[in-house]
């Protein structure tokens, strides 16, 4: 009669070897949220266009991709992966804009925290395929998502306008600036589910990684394409409406978000996805976020209030866990059977992935 104790060992030592990954997770997406910060001081600073900066980040974005990828290279790709892949370059630079624009009106925090609204597909796929006990679970957790963007929209995770903020009471002018409501965080928000549309997308399309890559390659270099006649007429109209033609130019902000923001966090994301079983929206990729956003808004000596946005962070990652209930039961099943056969095959990396 065999022990448990091998199984525990495996795990133990499975443990040991995703440590540095896991330490590679949490320093790239401390740089990600990094390059948010810089964006969204030099956004608002400057005034100048989401649109015409996202497209000059992702110019040298997609240069470096196809550089990188080559998928003129290799096995040739076929239709059936070739027009998903440029229609899913739309919805990027869609979501692009978007996001960046709700970066410049909600702050880096709500901008941030909206992303993670990728998990209501979670629930639209319980809806359409679930069971009905999954369906109940599911809705209580986009119940909960909803609550903590209303929180957020409401100032909570500001020292200005929390409940829970211990200072006295600032100008009414002050406060009335950080409540923006639900219409505003709707921006973001919508960026959010676009963001986890087009990664469904790109799962769908191929279920290799290299293929994956080559495809995603193809991806951004469609949504810079996509973005050109938009940031032109964006640079024509403000060069018109300006006095000055010449453009404020920071170079740690494109540089952050280029290397950063699209380059380097696509790189670590995929590497979690296989190596961790770890997707974006996820309770545990929430956390992760959320402590590098405290250590942010600390250093930028932002406008922040710790409970207010710990309160919130915890309502959101209920939802999300809820959201994903039936895909996170499906995971544990198939690490159960593997572990007692003693292998983890390719099907245990796609059964982590949410539809």
């Amino acid at each position: 009669m065999m022990s448990p104790r091998p199984i525990s060992e495996d795990r133990g030592s499975a443990d040991f070897r995703q440590t540095p990954l896991q330490i590679i997770h949490i320093i790239a997406n401390f740089l990600r949220i990094w390059s948010v910060y810089s964006m969204y001081r030099y956004l608002s600073q400057t005034g100048t266009s989401v649109t015409l900066f996202t497209f000059c980040c992702l110019v040298p974005s997609s240069i470096l991709f196809l550089l990188l990828q080559k998928p003129w290279k290799g096995r040739p790709l076929l239709n059936t992966q070739m027009v998903p892949s440029v229609i899913n370059g739309g919805i990027t630079a869609l979501y692009f804009v978007l996001w960046g624009k709700g970066l410049k009106s909600c702050g880096p925090v709500r901008a941030i925290l909206a992303e993670y609204s990728g998990a209501v597909l979670g629930v639209l796929s319980a809806v359409l395929y679930g069971r009905r006990g999954h369906v109940w679970k599911k809705m209580g957790g986009l119940i909960a998502m909803l609550a903590s963007f209303y929180f957020l929209s409401q100032g909570w995770a500001t020292a200005t306008s929390s409940p829970f903020s211990f200072k006295d009471s600032l100008d009414t002018e002050v406060q009335t600036e950080q409540v923006l409501g639900m219409k505003v965080m709707a921006l973001p928000i919508f960026a959010g589910i676009l963001s986890a549309l087009r990664r469904v997308i790109s799962r769908r399309v191929s279920l290799k990684n290299t293929l994956k890559r080559r495809l995603h390659a193809i991806t951004i270099a469609s949504a810079t394409c996509f973005l050109f006649p938009v940031a032109m007429w964006d640079l024509i109209i403000g060069s018109k409406s300006s006095s000055s033609i010449v453009l404020p130019f920071s170079a740690w902000a494109f540089l952050s978000t280029t290397l950063f923001g699209i380059i380097l966090i696509f790189h670590v994301d995929s590497m979690a996805e296989e190596r961790l079983h770890m997707v974006f929206s996820s309770p545990r990729h929430l956390v992760v976020a959320g402590g590098c956003i405290i250590v942010m808004e600390i250093a930028y000596k932002m406008d922040f209030s710790l409970p207010g946005f710990v309160i919130c962070s915890l309502i959101l990652g209920f939802g999300i866990y809820e959201a994903t209930s039936l895909g996170r039961s499906r995971k544990d099943t198939f690490q159960k059977s593997d572990l007692s056969n003693g292998m983890i095959g390719d099907e245990l990396q796609m059964s982590s992935l949410p539809t």
